[in-house]
C-alpha cells in the first residue's frame, strides 16, 4: 500500500557501556557509526525520521540530514523511554520502523526493500532477519503502538514481538548487515572483513 504513512525512529540515545566510550562516534573506514546509521535511512520512504539522542553532536548531524532531532535527557530510563520519545515525535503514522545505530554494515537499499515488503503486508510485524533469526530494523503497525508505549525501563520492541509471534514476518538479508558493533573488537573485525558474512 503506497499510501501508508510510515515513520522512522533512529535510536541513538544509549550509553553503550559495553563499548567503553560513546560508540556512536567510533569509526569504521573513516566514517562514524551514527553517520553510517543515518545514511542507511531511505528517507524518501518515511513521513518523518526522528533521531532520539542525548548527544548534541548527534542532534546536529541528524538536523544536517533533514531529520527531526529528539532530545532524550534520561537515557538511564532505558530503551523504552527512547521508544516512547521517538513514537510520540512521529505524530500520526500508520506504522513505525525502529532502527538501531550500531549496525554499520546495514545498507540503505536493504532498509528500503524491507519497507516495501511491509507495504505489501501492512497488518504484520516485520523484522529484518538472516537464516530465520530476527534482528533490526523492525516495523510495527500502529495497532501495536499502545503496547510499545507501555514498555518500561529496558524493555524493547522484542517484548511486544514475543507476544505476537504469529503476526511476525521476516525479511531476509545477509548476516553481515545484522551484525552489531557492541565492542571495539567487534568493530575492528568488521573493518578487517571478519564480520559475519
Amino acid at each position: 500500500m503506497d499510501d501508508l504513512k510510515i515513520g522512522c525512529v533512529v535510536m541513538a540515545a544509549g550509553d553503550a557501556r559495553r563499548f567503553g566510550e560513546n560508540k556512536l562516534s567510533a569509526c569504521l573506514d573513516g566514517k562514524s557509526l551514527i553517520r553510517r546509521a543515518l545514511e542507511a535511512v531511505p528517507d524518501e520512504e518515511f513521513q518523518t525520521v526522528a533521531v532520539v539522542t542525548q548527544y548534541e553532536e548527534v542532534a546536529a548531524l541528524a538536523q544536517s540530514f533533514g531529520f527531526l532531532s529528539v532530545h532524550n535527557p534520561h537515557p538511564d530510563w532505558g530503551i523504552s523511554h527512547t521508544i516512547r520519545l521517538g513514537l510520540e515525535a512521529l505524530g500520526e503514522v500508520d506504522a513505525a520502523l525502529f532502527q538501531v545505530s550500531d549496525q554499520p554494515l546495514l545498507r540503505r537499499e536493504t532498509v528500503r526493500a524491507e519497507v516495501e515488503f511491509f507495504r505489501r503486508h501492512p497488518e504484520s510485524l516485520v523484522g529484518l532477519a538472516h537464516g530465520g533469526v530476527r534482528g533490526n530494523p523492525c516495523i510495527f503497525p500502529a495497532a501495536y503502538f499502545p503496547e510499545l508505549l507501555r514498555l518500561r525501563e529496558d524493555q524493547g520492541g522484542s517484548t511486544v514481538i514475543r507476544r505476537h509471534r504469529e503476526s511476525l514476518l521476516l525479511f531476509e538479508t545477509e548476516a553481515r548487515e545484522l551484525a552489531d558493533a557492541d565492542t571495539p573488537q567487534a568493530l575492528r573485525a568488521m573493518g578487517e572483513g571478519r564480520a559475519l558474512v
